[in-house]
């Protein structure tokens, strides 16, 4: 007994003999279709969440820039926005990662030089880097 299906526009004959690879080979097409589809999803969370930190990172600046102590605004004011942040938010949005998004920022003021390849663990370490020729290395 043949059995026909059409996959992708094309005709193909199945019989006993030639099943199992068919099977495979369908279970191969979808598998990468899944695949391609998490790293799409993985690369838009990522810019999603970079872009993000980037602009909580401006905020913070401008709002120091705008006469606001720097020894003052670390002490209360990120406190402040920690505790309010993490009720609404949770995890993610602690003081230490508030200090984080600032010098992320500072480190890389020009959002459209940012790489969205790289991740956010990636980006806080070279962050932390003294020059941006340092910084500009690391990103390679």
């Amino acid at each position: 007994m043949n059995i026909y299906i059409c996959l992708n526009d094309k005709k193909a004959q199945f019989t006993p003999n030639n099943m199992d690879i068919q099977k495979e080979i369908i279970y191969q097409t979808i598998k990468e279709i899944i695949l391609q589809a998490r790293q799409r999803i993985f690369r838009a969370a990522n810019s999603t969440l970079l872009e993000t930190y980037w602009l909580i990172g401006q905020t913070i600046v401008e709002d120091e820039q705008n006469g606001n102590l720097k020894a003052e605004y670390g002490k209360a004011t990120l406190k402040n926005l920690a505790r309010q942040l993490t009720i609404d938010f949770g995890k993610g949005y602690d003081e230490s990662n508030l200090r984080n998004m600032r010098t992320f920022y500072k480190a890389f003021p020009i959002r459209d030089t940012l790489r969205h390849e790289l991740s956010w663990s990636h980006y806080r370490v070279i962050s932390r880097l003294d020059t941006a020729q340092k910084r500009k290395s690391k990103e390679v």
